[in-house]
């Protein structure tokens, strides 16, 4: 696990991770002090599978994705992502403390670390705070679901349709960086599948792609190609949490 963090907390610091800021003034006090900034970089790992999960992440910048590995480790693929709207380490919510996914960094990363024993007293001490937090566990869980749903039912343009739009939920700015190995890997698709799909989706003037850079030029367009794959759980966060601001 990754140990890359500044020194103390940042108790006045503007907080842009969105299920902190759905806690209650009261509940988010409980948390200001002990949370430590976070910066971590591409291919890092928040959290390591079958390992005691010490800390949480709230991330404010990136996305971190959640990788469903085969037991031989030949082959994976993308079972959720997390990224300003959530938490990393939602085991310790639940009341365990193992991680079973991969977990793994898209590009650069700038969060809040808390410790998981601190959430755990925390969500103790407020059944409130712990109730927003398993909140956010269903969405989560929708979020899978549906992912789970588009892997075997839709075609592949349409589910990179769907996941450039769930990243874009997650980044200020229309242009991603990512080659098509890696859409690959997160997709569970073969690559001269992936690649078909970035031209159909270029193609119909949805995306730009160059050199291993995705621009978003058609998101309603995007929406309509995703074939009614988007929409639900985003809908289910919004509302619980209410619309992105």
């Amino acid at each position: 696990m990754p140990h890359n963090t500044a020194p103390g907390a940042a108790s006045t610091d503007p907080i842009r991770n969105r299920l902190l800021a759905a806690l209650a003034p009261d509940d988010l006090a409980r948390l200001r002090p002990h949370l430590e900034p976070a910066a971590l970089i591409l291919g890092e790992a928040p959290t390591e599978p079958g390992r005691p999960i010490t800390r949480v992440l709230f991330p404010e910048a990136g996305i971190v994705s959640l990788l469903a590995i085969s037991p031989n480790k030949q082959s994976s693929i993308e079972a959720g992502m997390i990224g300003r709207e959530g938490m990393v380490g939602l085991p310790v919510v639940l009341g365990t403390d193992v991680e079973l996914h991969e977990t793994l960094v898209q590009g650069d990363m700038r969060g809040w670390w808390l410790a998981s024993d601190v959430l755990r007293r925390a969500m103790t001490d407020s059944p409130a705070l712990h109730g927003v937090l398993l909140r956010y566990i269903q969405t989560f869980m929708a979020q899978t679901a549906h992912t789970l749903l588009a892997n075997t039912t839709r075609r592949i343009d349409e589910r990179l349709a769907r996941w450039l739009l769930m990243i874009r939920d997650r980044l200020d700015g229309d242009d991603l960086s990512m080659t098509q190995p890696f859409l690959s890997r997160m997709l569970g698709a073969n690559r001269p599948g992936v690649s078909l799909a970035v031209r159909a989706l270029e193609d119909a003037g949805l995306i730009r792609h160059v050199r291993g850079r995705i621009t978003v030029v058609d998101r309603a367009g995007l929406e309509t190609a995703a074939g009614g794959s988007y929409g639900a759980p985003e809908a289910e966060y919004a509302r619980l949490f209410g619309p992105a601001r």
